[in-house]
This record gives structure tokens, sequence and C-alpha cells, in this order.
């Protein structure tokens, strides 16, 4: 299993990033897929997850209203659409899968991908 995360970069405050998760490997659309990140010196935390149909999103409070979470199972590929972004959304960014449901614990995720690194200049 493979998933190949890019899309992070330098960005100023207010700004948006959108990552892209290609997955190959596993049957795509049995997956939950989700997002975490994890910046310096911190745990990594649950940002975002989709179910297997992307008929339902999940948001981690800190992102919700500003993130959009999305999935195309023809392309095997999950998004990460970043809006208003903050210097506290500074990390890398992992995206995820778990065969089971949606779980904001990493330690239950099935596979993960590389990161990419996302820094939010103010």
């Amino acid at each position: 299993v493979q998933l190949q995360a890019c899309g992070g970069g330098l960005v100023q405050t207010g700004g948006s990033l959108r990552l892209s998760c290609a997955a190959s490997g596993l049957s795509f659309s049995s997956y939950v897929m989700e997002w975490f990140r994890q910046a310096p010196g911190k745990e990594r935390e649950f940002v975002a997850a989709i179910s297997r149909s992307g008929g339902r999103t999940y948001y981690a409070d800190s992102v919700k209203g500003r993130f959009t979470i999305s999935r195309d199972n023809t392309e095997n590929t999950v998004y990460l659409q970043m809006n208003s972004l903050k210097p506290e959304d500074t990390a890398v960014y992992y995206c995820a899968a778990d065969g089971v449901a949606v779980t904001p614990t990493p330690g239950a995720i099935d596979y993960w991908g590389k990161g990419t690194q996302v820094t939010v200049s103010s």
C-alpha cells in the first residue's frame, strides 16, 4: 500500500493550499480516508476524515469552516483544501487510510502516507 501526499508548501497567513493524496495497492473505496498533522514537538492530531462514499465528512474543531476534505474514488485520491491558513496550521500533514471506521486516534489507523510540509508564515 502506498499513500503519496503532495501539495504542501510555504504560504502567508490567510492563504490557501490544496493537498492531494494518491493511493495505490488497496481497494480505495473500501477505506475511510483521513488527514492528520504533526507540528514540531507535538503529538500527531486528527484534522479531517471522509467516509467511503464521500457522503460524510468530519473535522477537528480547529479547522472546521476553513478546511474541506473530499475524495475521488475513480482517481483513488483524497484532497484537503485549506483556506484562511494560520501560523498554527504549520505542520507535517499525513494522509491515512482506515478499513474499519472514522477514527481520530492515530494508533488505530491501518496505513499512513509520508507527510507533506505545510508552513504558514505570519
